[in-house]
């Protein structure tokens, strides 16, 4: 058998050459190649016209995001949703059909894999939805527990999954007509958009009947799409549009074209970053997993794994998670003003005292303030708690003139720049 960190060439697959997506084509058009970069294996834009233009644009009306790159995968046939709730760690039993969930992949040391949105579209009919980085991994991981190579539980190790259920990678054109792809509009104007192409009023009641992490099927412009209430910006109002990949270049543009009088403008990955901050969602690799081995309990997400449930890989290690965790994924506003220096990852978290507590995350400026999300002591990130930041030595003048390079937690030290705790998530 397979440790679960072991052979990790098996899970992950090897580094590749960076692929185009499938709307490359209209970011070259649209952007400067300079502004394209690699991400998760795709090249992608950075922005298009200014990150915080395109930021703006999103709270305030509306944007388009290309994530055709995002891993989207069919679990379907007898024994899928006994599999997926063994799989994930949210509860399959309580989804309802035209229902998604956010939801847990992990090992059976409770190491997270990734975290993923499952869509409901039967009773024995699912599409899982995970990040591009980790497509391959998760692939390879599904396919391993179906041939038992995988020890699922430690103290059983004789347990194994059940369920054979039917799995597609929906990117894969041997899927032919069932391929899919994701495009994300966002923003308070989004349904305004979607109502400047769909004419039907049964439909467009229908859409604005969606609740968050619902969703329906149907035609947009001719292009059958499945319309689903979710996103990764905290916009209140928000679609992704899962679409043939033949045809989403012509959503794109169609999208593009009805939403320019809304003022509705193509974002690329700097907004999508900074907008995910501010609203105090997840990135893997930073607030999940990472360097930290951060858990969904100390990300803010406990509420996401069902331990009420009887079974599901990583269920005996949430459990002691869940009883003695003390560190912490908080939300901090700092200064931004024009000539602030921006935090940046690793950088010293310090409280009140200037005892440093923990590290920064991820940051964004915004406005004229900074968001960061940080990692550290609970009972010293509470709401409105005051808290400091230490800037990490980025250059050997600085090193020279005896700005650590690092931090340890308990470490005494003068605080940058100083902020407060807001609230854990934010809604716009």
């Amino acid at each position: 058998m397979l440790q679960n960190n072991a052979n990790k060439s098996h899970l992950h697959g090897a580094e590749k050459k960076p692929k185009q997506t499938i709307l490359y084509d209209r970011h070259i058009g649209l952007s400067d190649k300079s502004h394209i970069v690699s991400f998760a294996g795709y090249l992608m834009p950075l922005w298009y016209s200014s990150i915080a233009g395109e930021h703006t644009a999103v709270r305030e009306a509306a944007g388009i995001f290309d994530c055709t790159h995002m891993g989207v995968f069919e679990i379907s046939g007898v024994g899928a949703a006994e599999f997926i709730d063994q799989l994930t760690t949210n509860s399959i039993t309580s989804l309802k059909i035209k229902h998604t969930q956010y939801s847990f992949i992990l090992d059976a040391s409770g190491s997270v894999l990734d975290d993923v949105i499952v869509y409901r579209k039967g009773r024995d009919e699912f599409i899982l939805v995970v990040n591009a980085a980790n497509n391959t991994k998760i692939n390879n991981w599904m396919n391993a527990l179906f041939n038992n190579e995988i020890c699922v539980d430690p103290e059983h190790t004789d347990r194994k999954v059940s369920g054979r259920p039917k799995v597609r990678d929906l990117r894969v054109a041997d899927c032919k007509h069932d391929c899919r792809v994701d495009i994300a509009l966002q923003g308070p104007k989004s349904l305004d958009v979607l109502f400047a192409l769909i004419q039907d009023k049964e439909t467009q009641s229908e859409i604005t009947d969606l609740r968050p992490f619902q969703f329906m099927e149907t035609d947009i412009e001719n292009i059958m799409c499945l319309v689903s209430r979710t996103g990764y910006t905290g916009a209140e109002i928000g679609f992704e549009l899962f679409v043939q990949p033949e045809k989403a270049s012509q959503l794109w543009e169609t999208i593009l074209q009805a939403g320019k009088p809304q003022g509705l403008l193509p974002c690329g990955l700097g907004s999508r970053d900074s907008l995910r901050i501010e609203a105090g969602l997840p990135l893997y690799g930073h607030e999940l997993a990472g360097k930290f081995s951060i858990s969904p309990f100390e990300a803010g997400y406990g509420w996401a794994v069902k331990l009420e449930k009887e079974f599901f890989i990583g269920k005996a290690a949430m459990e002691r998670i869940s009883r003695k965790y003390d560190m912490k994924v908080a939300r901090v506003e700092l200064p931004g003003t024009k000539g602030t220096r921006p935090v940046r990852q690793d950088d010293g978290v310090l409280d009140e005292h200037g005892r440093s507590i923990g590290w920064v995350l991820s940051s964004a400026i915004i406005g004229e303030k900074q968001i960061a999300l940080v990692y550290g002591d609970g009972e010293s990130l509470e709401k409105n708690d005051t808290v400091g930041t230490y800037y990490l030595a980025r250059s050997r003048s600085q090193i020279q003139q005896g700005r650590k390079q690092s931090i340890e937690k308990g470490e005494l030290l003068e605080p940058d720049l100083t902020g407060k705790v807001v609230s854990r998530f934010a809604k716009f």
